[in-house]
């Protein structure tokens, strides 16, 4: 429709480069980021972090961080709600007067149709309530309208509540407008082409345009359940370069840019007209080590590695600023979080634990990375310093898709990667490095402890059993704290950082929101 896109000139005029205005229009925020990452902005099928973050702006979830304490989990769609005596059963009570974009009320339909709508397309991001025992063939069963008010999702398998009220804030739990999508749906694809393009949402803005490679605009909802946002439009362009983002930044064509280097970050740290925000992330870099290859097999020489790395050295270095030294597989900043840093680079030990495992004289191993700072920069790193303990590391610097091939085929040595949660607890990454019930070359659950063939110890396998099932939540979080001490003893994991958002923008940009579970920003309460 003609109305859901910038009229040429408007958009031209936005588009100026820096030698035409010096300031961006006092009504907007413009933002240069590098969003060629966005293959589709439907809830049920977005899995990248630029989609992400257009979504979590444009629609409500069920459950919901607010820009107002983006720690805090509250009711977004969902007023109120209520848990059955077993923990299978939950009455969500919608809140009264939501009106979507269009205009049309929300009602539970709307709910049922969009949580339906996500299991039957079964697009990579429905992976996230497989834990529930949803599929295609009983969702409708599963997920159900009591009355225009109330909807009643139930979950086949013994799941913490706790649990399941995080996963509801994952974005694949955005209310879509029913009504709208389905004027809109083709050959019976329940409108995902079209929302693959566009918006049917209810959040404090809506998509105007996304033009792949170019710009994504999105105006304010002036009819949102908590008022309107402060910024009428937001103008996200695309700006790959880091180096182009600082001009734009500094001549005052940009209000914010998103990824600069920490050289770059430190050269407008000294301009008074530029501030910068910085935030944890929940990315974890670490070294995954495939337990086929014959050394890794004893534990001995998996702990000497660990023992190799000087994790202080590049974060105080060339990582500086992106990345802080973190040794656990769940980030801290949120619950279940632990800051215990047992390791750093003591070639001595490192060499005592080698001669016990049987390797005295080290080994050649390969290491796959990717091609391009600072990830090749730390497989030097490592390299230089497993050397002293005659440890030859041969990198294999690839393009990531070659790598991520090689690292879910089980066709490496040793891996350096990321792992990013799903959503907020941490059930989703001590799911992904401890669970591995068929170890198999063929097996279908390819966690991240199949792909380095890791079959944890029993009582670390009980112990991840019982957290996910545990309905007090202090006791289901102190579980998971010591599922992560088990671990940096006990894997053939190497946890080196944690993710650093840091953002910088003109001084009279104020409040920022960033997510700190994936590092994207709320626009709602942002002003200039």
């Amino acid at each position: 429709m003609k109305s859901r896109f910038l009229h040429g000139a408007a958009l031209s005029a936005l588009l100026l480069t820096s030698t035409a205005y010096a300031e961006t229009p006092g009504n907007t925020l413009v933002v240069a980021k590098a969003i060629d990452d966005i293959i589709s902005l439907d809830p049920a099928s977005n899995y990248e972090h630029s989609g992400t973050e257009t979504i979590n702006n444009v629609y409500e979830q069920l459950m919901q961080f607010e820009p107002e304490d983006v720690t805090k989990l509250v009711g977004g769609a969902v007023e109120s709600w209520t848990v059955s005596g077993d923990g299978k059963t939950f009455e969500l009570k919608l809140r009264p007067g939501q009106v979507f974009h269009s205009g049309n009320p929300m009602t539970s339909d709307d709910v049922v149709f969009s949580l339906q709508r996500m299991v039957k397309l079964n697009k990579t991001p429905a992976i996230v309530v497989a834990q529930f025992g949803w599929k295609p063939d009983n969702i409708e069963k599963l997920v159900v309208a009591r009355d225009p008010m109330t909807v009643e999702l139930a979950v086949t398998a013994e799941l913490a509540p706790s649990l399941v009220l995080n996963v509801l804030a994952n974005n694949i739990f955005s209310v879509v407008d029913k009504r709208l999508v389905l004027e809109h749906e083709t050959d019976n694809d329940l409108g995902a082409g079209w929302l693959r393009n566009n918006s049917a949402g209810s959040g404090p803005y809506v998509l105007k345009s996304w033009r792949p490679n170019e710009t994504l605009v999105m105006d304010a909802n002036p009819n949102f359940r908590l008022g309107a946002p402060k910024i009428k439009r937001i103008l996200i362009r695309h700006v790959p370069e880091p180096a182009s983002q600082r001009l734009l930044l500094e001549h005052g064509d940009v209000d914010i840019a998103r990824s600069l280097t920490p050289d770059l970050m430190q050269g407008v740290a000294g301009n008074p007209d530029i501030a910068i925000e910085e935030s944890v992330e929940a990315s974890i870099q670490y070294l995954g080590l495939n337990q086929k290859f014959e050394p890794f097999k004893k534990p001995e020489v998996v702990k000497a590695l660990k023992y190799l790395v000087d994790y202080q050295g590049m974060a105080d270095s060339f990582v500086k600023g992106q990345w802080a030294v973190h040794q656990s597989f769940w980030p801290k900043g949120f619950d279940a979080s632990m800051d215990k840093i047992p390791y750093k680079l003591d070639v001595e030990k490192a060499k005592e634990l080698l001669a016990k495992g049987g390797y005295p004289d080290g080994f050649t191993v390969k290491l796959n990375v990717r091609n391009y700072s600072p990830y090749l920069d730390m497989a030097q790193s490592v390299q230089n310093t497993m050397r002293l303990a005659n440890i030859k590391v041969e990198i294999n610097a690839t393009d990531l898709k070659q790598m991520v091939t090689a690292y879910r085929g089980r066709q490496h040595e040793i891996t350096h990667s990321a792992w990013i949660p799903d959503y907020r607890d941490p059930q989703s990454h001590a799911f992904a490095f401890i669970q591995n019930p068929n170890n198999a070359d063929d097996s279908p659950d390819k966690t991240v402890a199949w792909r380095n063939a890791w079959e944890a110890p029993q009582d670390v396998r009980e112990l991840a059993d019982a957290a996910v099932k545990e309905r007090d939540t202090e006791k289901r979080m102190q579980m998971y704290v010591d599922l992560q001490e088990r671990l940096q003893d006990d894997s053939p994991y190497i946890f080196m950082f944690q993710g650093m958002t840091r953002i910088a923008s003109r001084k009279n940009v104020q409040n920022i929101s960033i997510d700190p579970a994936n590092g994207v920003l709320y626009y709602r309460l942002t002003s200039k």
